[in-house]
């Protein structure tokens, strides 16, 4: 079978950044619903599409390929009180976008003088990448997958 349009797609992968230092790695392969269902880069797809179980691609993707651009905007500072005792750098929490649509995914950056620096940028945004992947297999989704518009565990619904 070769990736096509809803069809589910397993792949081994490796992110670079643009001086080669790898970022992420697989450790057991990525399953996704191939075909604009979000799980996978547009960018990505288009460079799977027609490939078969042994095939390997590489794909070059800008920030605006990928996580976007850093957006200043989403760092701010906030009063320490505002969060858990047990805070710590690196910890991440939900609220609210500063436009007033949607939730954003906010990390600690910094806790200092009683303030907490946060960021709702994606840790890779702002970043060239390089993705690597190997397609391991490629087969058709159920009904049951194709109707949720993404790929199911091996044991059923995984939600």
């Amino acid at each position: 079978m070769q990736v096509a349009q809803d069809m589910v797609v397993k792949l081994q992968y490796e992110l670079r950044n643009a001086e080669g230092e790898v970022l992420e790695k697989t450790d057991e392969a990525l399953e996704y619903l191939h075909g604009g269902h979000q799980g996978m880069f547009p960018r990505i797809e288009e460079a799977l599409e027609g490939k078969k179980a042994g095939d390997s691609c590489e794909v070059y993707l800008q920030p605006a390929d990928a996580f976007g651009d850093y957006d200043e905007s989403l760092v701010q500072i906030e009063p320490r009180d505002k969060f858990p005792q047990d805070l710590e750098v690196g910890m991440r929490f939900e609220g609210g976008a500063e436009s007033g649509h949607g939730t954003v995914v906010y990390t600690v950056t910094d806790i200092a003088d009683g303030k907490v620096v946060v960021d709702g940028n994606h840790p890779l945004a702002g970043i060239a990448l390089r993705f690597n992947c190997t397609v391991e297999d490629v087969r058709a989704p159920t009904a049951e997958e194709l109707e949720h518009g993404h790929v199911h565990g091996a044991h059923g619904h995984e939600h």
